[in-house]
């Protein structure tokens, strides 16, 4: 079982995707601990990235169909957002 903990301001740093049967013990700031499965875990990043990618006006694999002007950086997330009770799907 992976331990992942949450950080103060409610992330935890998944900046891939997990195994689909792995268990995945999450550490919540206020010192609760809840278990997501692989799948759950993937279903949240996903969601999180497609997220970023609307507000940043990415189109789906990421990349920026504006001019570029500067050097851009990579064009996705290394935290996401998690609380208490997502684990159930």
């Amino acid at each position: 079982m992976i331990t992942l903990k949450q950080d103060a301001d409610g992330f935890i740093r998944m900046n891939r995707h997990f195994p689909q049967t792995v268990q995945v013990g999450v550490v919540f700031a206020d010192g609760s601990v809840e278990e997501f499965s692989g799948s759950r875990l993937n279903e949240i990043y996903d969601a999180a990235q497609e997220t970023y990618r609307v507000e940043n006006h990415l189109d789906a694999k990421g990349f920026s169909r504006r001019p570029v002007k500067t050097v851009q950086s990579k064009n996705r997330i290394d935290y996401v957002a998690v609380q208490p009770g997502m684990s159930a799907s």
